[in-house]
């Protein structure tokens, strides 16, 4: 991402934030925070299927609140985003081995949901989109960023990142406790939300959404908060 900081990261349960998803917004024009995970690469079932087209929406978290990450501010909310040149920036600092390959297995013009988290009242306040697929996350090999890790190479770099563009905001906030109150009816009835990854996977900064949950919390905006 350009030059500010964002940080994304989980808001009902962030990624083990260590430097994590897309988090912070850095000195690349286009930036993110994840999580970091104590799974290996081996043994992610996402690994195993990065090839394949995992998902066609996604939701990620950022931190839109100020938060210092050895010195650094990982805040990133979509206002920053918005407020980027061209409305892009990469989504840096994941650091969970299978949010890394749900960077990897997205493909150009797919939908995310922007997810503010580790903030007063989580939620979902609009829509990007991807815009340049999976490619080395250069933080991992910077020393002053809060997601250097030594142990990934140049030759053979561990952490990926894609670009997303801003394409709206959410016609009305969509938060956390609305979102858990349909996960939690959903569970009885067998409804879209019924195994959502925002409440099966919550360290998790990057995920994906099927169509139906996707469709699903479009569907919440034009409606009043239950």
């Amino acid at each position: 991402m350009p030059k500010p900081r964002k940080r994304l990261g989980g808001a009902a349960g962030p990624d083990n934030k260590g430097p994590a998803g897309k988090h912070t917004k850095t000195k690349n024009p286009a930036g993110a925070l994840a999580a970091m995970g104590n799974s290996s690469p081996e043994k992610t079932s996402a690994s195993k299927n990065c090839g394949k087209n995992l998902s066609s929406y996604w939701l990620m978290k950022s931190e839109p609140e100020s938060r210092l990450e050895k010195g650094v501010d990982v805040k990133f909310s979509i206002e920053d985003l918005k407020a980027e040149p061209k409305q892009t920036a990469c989504w840096d600092g994941v650091r969970n081995y299978q949010a890394r390959n749900f960077l990897r297995a997205m493909k150009l013009e797919q939908e995310a949901f922007f997810y503010h988290s580790n903030c007063k009242e989580p939620g979902i306040a609009g829509l990007v989109k991807i815009v340049k697929e999976a490619y080395p996350d250069h933080t991992q090999f910077e020393k002053n960023s809060p997601y250097y890790d030594p142990s990934s190479k140049e030759d053979n770099p561990k952490w990926s990142m894609v670009d997303v563009q801003f394409v709206r905001m959410m016609k009305r906030y969509i938060t956390l406790a609305e979102l858990k109150t349909h996960y939690q009816a959903h569970k009885t009835t067998g409804g879209p939300l019924k195994d959502m990854a925002l409440f099966t996977r919550q360290r998790l900064s990057v995920q994906t959404l099927t169509p139906e949950e996707f469709y699903f919390i479009l569907s919440l905006e034009e409606k009043e908060p239950s």
